[in-house]
């Protein structure tokens, strides 16, 4: 209650404060339906009714700031579904949209056509004539999320102070609930590709052989680990015939799908080839038909370093090929002046141009331990992005093989070293070993 010139008047009966009461409540209400898990379609579609109810205006229009064209752009709700479609483009500082997005600023036009910022080509192109405005920017801790407007009051009214107080408070809570949806789709998405790359993932662990076949007169010891959920290392240990098996070891250029990708492509190929060539099984043809394969099926960034050998157990010997892989170590007892030997011939990298490879046979004796592997432990990296260098390698190796460890307490120890190397930094590559002891 108030007293004015000496009579009592009741606030409630205010014209006034019956609007504010009502826009109060009818703020509150929308404010609770516009940050409401939506579709954005639906969710902006809310957005534009809202803005004219509260306001009570003829029209409404919703344009979102695109961060990479840096430009506004209208966007409207149709169809049954609420299709989402842009219908045109505004610049910053183009229109008085334009204005309030460059200035983060509302702003309220009682006669538009008076103001020298708006622009009238809208009202040209549909015919609708705008009278008054409100304009107010969407903004989310300081970051420019779209604009809002409604024009013409309802019933040739004009819109005042109370009107613009509101409408800013509702582009607050449509910044909000914007950015709230747009952070649930990226968690969506997010979850989606974790949920792809887990199947993917459990794809490739079941290509990579789960037990290998035992071997008469050696031992093989192989270890693969990823550096991110998909690998670009590969190898694989099979039985060609009762005397003969194949062993392979190889790498894919980059990381994750694509990488995994090419590691499908070789283990399909592998499988398709020996169930038409097993019996007639040449190291040197398998090798050329991969590298023609991959030519056609990979693009031309895409290629597979890696070491292949033909294992025999009657003669104890074995047929090597390297196709632009790191050298593959032959430790030997009797070797002069160090027990290291490397395996090399070959040729160019698979999936580059076609070219002959070069094969070379080696005897086998006793005792003897072959180490092949990729590049993730050379180049495995410490906290100051040193690497842990194919020098470093063989100096484990080397103490390892002439103190008889054998095969298995090689690669342990060589992991062991790495790891130590490594430290807390997080592993750069794929790390992949396969060691093949002769008894």
């Amino acid at each position: 209650m108030y007293i004015t010139d000496d009579t009592q008047h009741n606030c409630l009966d205010c014209v006034t404060f019956k609007s504010l009461v009502r826009k109060t409540l009818f703020f509150k209400d929308i404010s609770n339906q516009i940050i409401e898990k939506k579709p954005l379609p639906e969710l902006l579609r809310s957005i534009i009714d809202t803005s004219k109810k509260l306001l009570d205006s003829e029209a409404s229009s919703l344009l979102l700031f695109d961060d990479e064209t840096c430009k506004l752009t209208f966007y409207v709700a149709e169809g049954e579904k609420g299709t989402l479609i842009k219908s045109r483009e505004v610049r910053m500082g183009e229109g008085i949209a334009g204005w309030v997005a460059a200035n983060k600023k509302t702003v309220r036009i009682d006669d538009c056509y008076a103001d020298a910022r708006f622009n009238s080509a809208f009202d040209q192109s549909t015919g609708f004539v705008t009278r008054n405005m409100l304009c107010a920017p969407m903004v989310r801790k300081g970051e420019l999320i779209g604009v809002i407007q409604v024009m013409n009051k309802s019933n040739d009214g004009s819109f005042d102070t109370q009107d613009e107080l509101f409408f800013s408070a509702l582009a607050g809570q449509c910044a909000i609930a914007i950015e709230n949806y747009r952070l649930g789709q990226f968690e969506v998405e997010a979850e989606q590709m974790r949920t792809e790359l887990e199947t993917a993932r459990s794809i490739q662990r079941k290509i990579l052989p789960g037990t290998l076949p035992e071997l008469r007169g050696f031992t093989v010891k192989t270890l693969l680990r990823p550096a991110k959920h998909l690998g670009g290392d590969y190898y694989n240990l099979i039985r060609i015939s009762d005397t003969q098996a194949l062993f392979f070891i190889t790498d894919v250029t980059g990381k994750s799908i694509s990488a995994a990708l090419i590691v499908s492509s070789v283990y399909s190929f592998t499988h398709s080839y020996l169930i038409i060539h097993k019996k007639t099984f040449s190291l040197k043809h398998f090798v050329e038909s991969l590298n023609a394969f991959l030519i056609e099926s990979t693009t031309p960034d895409k290629f597979v370093t890696g070491w292949f050998c033909l294992l025999d157990e009657e003669q104890r010997s074995l047929i090597s090929i390297s196709a632009g892989h790191d050298p593959v170590f032959l430790f030997r007892k009797d070797a002069e002046p160090k027990p290291a030997l490397t395996l090399e011939k070959g040729g160019l990298m698979l999936g580059v141009m076609e070219l002959p490879y070069e094969s070379e046979e080696v005897s086998l004796q006793p005792g003897d331990v072959i180490v092949a592997f990729t590049d993730g432990i050379t180049e495995a990296m410490n906290p100051e992005m040193e690497e842990y260098t194919a020098e470093r390698m063989l100096l484990r190796l080397t103490g390892g093989f002439t103190a008889g460890g054998g095969a298995g307490q090689m690669l342990s120890d060589l992991l062991t070293d790495v790891d130590l190397h490594r430290g807390q930094a997080d592993q750069s590559d794929d790390i992949t070993l396969g060691l093949l002891e002769v008894h």
